[in-house]
């Protein structure tokens, strides 16, 4: 793909004339010798020549570069027309002072001096001015075609407009992080004072459903400006997270026209330009909408035989993981709407699934106690691991990419078990760091059918998040507690009671310090 230099500079041309910036796109005109030869609208521009509005036809013309016979040509007819309409001085001040007839009269002084003697005539002959038997409605049509040969449309704005889609698709590649301000001129975003990551333990906002209904599953899109929720009754739901309020900016929803699947939604994830989503529901099936329109673009039918437990899209948005509680992962084709490949080996729930970074390998967890990693192009299971250190069937129930620059290129992963412990994992297995509950953290001690009280437990965990660089790990357990781990230190540094019973999650804001938890009762939004 070749880039003509002359169309950058019209690219130019065009961003000066918006913006009036005359002299420069004159001066750029003359230098490069390239015009821009644009018009806002061809259709009207036409019209104007066709029923002689001249003055709009002159200040659209004097913008353009166009060859001097067709400038002549068109000079010729309005001055006959001011001579018709014995506007004597105007005709005569064009063909004695404007460069097209000063010209004409250096080239074709014959031409120059018919016009010269018809502005002495006591009155206007047509048949003297348009001789041969052509009419002023011909040469109006003959001058319209000629003059649209040389201009041509272009959308307004084209040189913002590029660049624009420029940076999208590098926001769309991962190159540009979604919510980052970019500094086009140094070609990098802007440096931006970053907000010490802290725990949030304050309460903020709750988001209430219904008394049969409860937001099943829950995330944020990556630019940070919406909080997406999956409720029990099926309802796709998009959040202000700021206010906790319905986005009624998005227009479907301020219409109640929303996004919904016919039975509960168990999984939700979002492409990274934060536009696209993808929904799972219990009935196997697969949703992928338009987050500005709440249009469904893309349905799965019968995307799995069982219900859909986890989703992730590839970098570049073409395709779509998903894992299931029929114990298999697939990829999807966004544009093909079909299954591409399958990949076989847990022998129970999958309940986390997500691309590498390259999107050369693909990394689940599952109720089997196994990790696996499995090549993204052939479906092969490279590696398969139990994340706990003596080896135990534990479920797992999250698995993501650790974030720390630490791990520079090499690929570190945070596996949450349905326990009390996360553990810090190299993607062959190794285990590098444990994060865990004292055997002292417990609820208060329960009694046993024979009146004996029962050892205190840690309560384990049902869900785990991570802040944004991956200095926090959040976890919470099956007792409504969120404890958060210092990942530099490895301690509990603190915890703090949601105060919900029957816990199903929780998410972490992107950007801010800010935590979402969610329950059968119902959705908290927590800061710092």
């Amino acid at each position: 793909l070749e880039v003509d230099s002359g169309d950058v500079i019209r690219l130019i041309l065009q961003f000066l004339k918006e913006n009036n910036l005359n002299s420069a796109l004159n001066a750029l005109q003359e230098e490069s010798q390239i015009s821009l030869n644009t018009v806002d609208n061809l259709d009207a521009f036409l019209s104007d020549v066709l029923n002689g509005n001249w003055d709009n036809v002159l200040q659209t013309v004097s913008s353009l570069k166009l060859p001097h016979t067709k400038l002549i040509l068109l000079y010729e007819q309005i001055i006959l027309e001011l001579i018709e309409l014995r506007e004597i001085d105007t005709a005569r001040m064009l063909l004695k002072h404007t460069e097209p007839m000063i010209l004409l009269k250096q080239q074709q002084a014959e031409r120059y001096l018919r016009l010269d003697h018809l502005l002495l005539r006591p009155s206007f002959d047509p048949r003297e001015a348009y001789p041969d038997g052509v009419s002023k409605e011909k040469r109006r049509t003959t001058i319209a075609q000629t003059l649209a040969s040389e201009v041509s449309v272009v959308p307004p704005s084209r040189l913002l407009g590029l660049i624009t889609q420029a940076l999208k698709w590098q926001q769309h590649q991962g190159l540009i992080t979604p919510g980052t301000v970019y500094d086009l001129f140094k070609g990098a975003a802007q440096a931006q004072a970053l907000e010490e990551e802290q725990p949030p333990t304050r309460f903020s906002q709750a988001i209430k459903y219904g008394p049969s209904s409860h937001a099943e599953c829950a995330c944020y899109t990556p630019d940070g400006q919406t909080l997406l929720t999956g409720s029990f009754d099926g309802f796709l739901e998009a959040w202000n997270p700021t206010t906790g309020k319905l986005r009624r900016d998005l227009k479907y929803q301020a219409e109640n026209l929303l996004m919904m699947h016919e039975e509960t939604i168990l999984s939700l994830t979002v492409s990274r330009d934060s536009e696209i989503i993808a929904s799972g529901s219990t009935d196997g099936k697969i949703k992928v909408w338009s987050l500005a329109s709440g249009q469904c673009l893309r349905k799965f039918e019968s995307a799995h035989a069982k219900g859909v437990t986890c989703l992730c899209f590839a970098r570049d948005r073409s395709q779509l993981l998903s894992g299931s509680f029929d114990t298999t992962l697939k990829v999807h084709g966004l544009k093909s709407g079909k299954a591409l490949k399958i990949f076989r080996g847990h022998t129970s729930y999958v309940n986390a699934c997500l691309f590498t970074s390259d999107g050369t390998r693909v990394i689940s967890g599952s109720s089997d106690g196994f990790v696996k990693v499995w090549d993204s192009r052939t479906t092969d299971c490279l590696s398969s691991f139990k994340p706990t250190p003596d080896g135990s069937e534990v479920s797992i129930l999250s698995v993501q990419l650790f974030p720390s620059k630490l791990a520079l290129n090499v690929e570190h992963l945070v596996i949450c078990t349905h326990s009390t412990s996360v553990y810090l994992v190299s993607i062959k297995g190794q285990i590098l760091r444990t994060f865990s509950l004292a055997p002292t953290t417990s609820v208060l001690a329960s009694q046993s059918a024979d009146g004996a009280p029962n050892a205190p437990r840690p309560r384990e965990f049902v869900g785990m998040c991570l802040s944004p660089r991956g200095e926090w790990i959040y976890c919470l357990s099956e007792d409504s507690t969120v404890y958060c781990f210092n990942t530099t230190s490895d301690d509990l540094e603190t915890s703090f009671q949601t105060e919900e019973k029957d816990p199903i999650g929780l998410i972490h804001h992107p950007h801010r310090n800010s935590l979402a938890t969610f329950s059968r009762g119902p959705l908290k939004i927590w800061r710092a």
